[in-house]
């Protein structure tokens, strides 16, 4: 059997941590093979050792068939291995041909070669079907098509065994499903590729086969055509796992949000939010279905101060709260899981158990007279990180050294534990694994059935139609449908977020 990567009992350790446990991987030339395991199990960690950035304390890697000692990056790049980073390192001011040569420039009379640039990028895009224009400039261009300069980057430098890092974290479903081609179009051409990631939906539709790693070892490798998604869940978590979000019917209570007829523009200054009205009451989720970039991003932070609105009011238990500062829209009762979490959810920089009192470190107990008690900050913190099952070595731990999905359950933990009276959820397990989806699913409608709002947001049709009482569908800035997830598909749904009217979605559906 020839294997193009071998790596052998490798074990990798950081102070307090084995983060790899004498690991096996076997990829074999041609497959897509996904190496699966929870937020924080150890993945990126033995990829970053495949790709130099890390180095193992035992173990050895051979790649087609020899062993091989890489020492960084450019090494793995000699010996034909490629990897597309989760967060990208493209230079958003250069054109994406521009990035794709950085460092490898093609040279005429001593000078960069720009016209053999473009062609070749070009040439690589129509060959792999990527369908990018390597003249436009990175800045401009959408998330999905970053994540092809990416791979562009990688082919040019003559990568045949491609290393993908959780690549649909931040894609549409529109997106994911051009990027599933494109890794198959890889294939064809004789290229290997793994696949780091927990969606095991993507799993069994794109790889071949699969290696699950749990706590930092090595627990199973399979043919995904001999297994299925519950098998491969509970192996990973080591449990079983419940894709069906267990619920009562919803008690719906008083309005709690009143969103009427607001405007807001975007940071270009068009208008992203177009008289757009919307309420939520207690004790029901309110789901958001929408393509990304229909104005979903500019509500929310209009509803939490972090932008003004142009015109119209957002009411919070019946009082005004549009253009309040952000920790006014707080305190008058609004909890807030962002997007973004790195950019607005924690300071990666800070302890942890400092990020958990990020809302409410000016007040009692924490503060008196101007003096933080830090005393009492790590105690509410260790509280909350035994509560959500936050796996950090310890409180003083900085966020920045925590698994992405640690990081949301930190993030989840300190926006409950306020007891807001709209909790407003936007893409909260995004990048999260099934155990941890399942543990946020379970807390959100923990909210509504203590007879809180919730307003979510979601790029995942599924979490949509599994968690809200009642979709919102939002298309160029206002909402044009309001549908029951009992009554519809996701095919309708879809549909619907495209910009068909409720009436042509159900004949289609129909």
């Amino acid at each position: 059997m020839e294997y193009v990567i071998e790596m052998l009992n490798i074990r990798k350790e950081f102070p307090g941590i084995v983060a790899n446990d004498n690991i096996n991987l076997q990829v074999k030339k041609g497959e897509i093979h996904a190496l699966l395991g929870e937020n924080g199990a150890g993945k990126s960690t033995l990829m970053n050792v495949l790709f130099g950035l890390y180095q193992p304390e035992k173990g050895e890697i051979r790649v087609r068939g020899e062993k091989v000692h890489i020492n960084s990056p450019n090494k793995a790049n000699d010996l034909g291995i490629g990897m597309v980073h989760q967060h990208f390192m493209l230079v958003d001011t250069f054109t994406v041909a521009e990035n794709i040569i950085l460092g490898k420039e093609p040279k005429k009379l001593g000078r960069i070669d720009r016209k053999r640039a473009v062609r070749e990028v070009q040439d690589i895009s129509d060959r792999y079907g990527l369908q990018i224009n390597p003249e436009a400039k990175v800045a401009d261009i959408s998330v999905g098509m970053q994540q092809r300069a990416e791979i562009l980057k990688t082919l040019y430098r003559g990568a045949d065994i491609l290393i993908f890092d959780e690549p649909t974290a931040v894609l549409t479903p529109h997106e994911i499903k051009e990027l599933i081609q494109i890794m198959k179009n890889l294939v064809n051409e004789g290229k290997s590729i793994i696949l780091i990631t927990h969606k095991l939906k993507e799993i069994m539709v794109v790889c071949d086969r699969v290696t699950i790693i749990r706590k930092g070892k090595g627990i199973k490798s399979l043919d995904v055509r001999d297994t299925n998604q519950d098998e491969l869940a509970s192996l990973m978590v080591g449990r079983e796992v419940s894709f069906k979000t267990e619920k009562k019917a919803a008690q719906p209570g008083s309005e709690v949000l009143a969103i009427d007829r607001i405007t807001v523009k975007d940071t270009r200054g068009v208008e992203a939010v177009r008289n757009l009205s919307l309420s939520v009451n207690a004790g029901e989720i309110v789901g958001i279905a929408g393509v990304d970039g229909n104005g979903q991003s500019e509500l929310i932070e209009a509803i939490t101060g972090l932008r003004k609105t142009e015109s119209g009011t957002i009411s919070l238990n019946g009082k005004q709260i549009q253009n309040l500062s952000p920790r006014k829209v707080t305190e008058s009762g609004i909890g807030h899981i962002p997007q973004d979490r790195h950019k607005h959810g924690l300071v990666l920089d800070f302890p942890i158990g400092e990020n958990i009192v990020l809302q409410s470190y000016y007040k009692k107990p924490y503060s008196a007279f101007g003096v933080l008690h830090k005393g009492e900050m790590y105690k509410k913190a260790r509280s909350l990180i035994s509560e959500y099952d936050v796996r950090t070595p310890d409180e003083y731990t900085h966020a920045r050294a925590l698994s992405g999905g640690n990081q949301q359950k930190a993030i989840i933990g300190r926006e409950i534990d306020r007891n807001p009276d709209l909790l407003i959820a936007a893409q909260p397990t995004r990048g999260l694994d099934v155990g941890a989806i399942e543990f946020v699913h379970k807390k959100l409608i923990e909210q509504r059935d203590a007879g809180k709002a919730v307003l979510l947001l979601s790029f995942e049709l599924d979490e949509i139609m599994n968690l809200s009482d009642r979709i919102a569908v939002i298309f160029e800035g206002s909402i044009i449908s309001s549908v029951n997830p009992l009554d519809t598909t996701e095919q309708e749904l879809g549909l619907l977020m495209a910009g068909s009217t409720q009436k042509e979605a159900g004949k289609a559906n129909g």
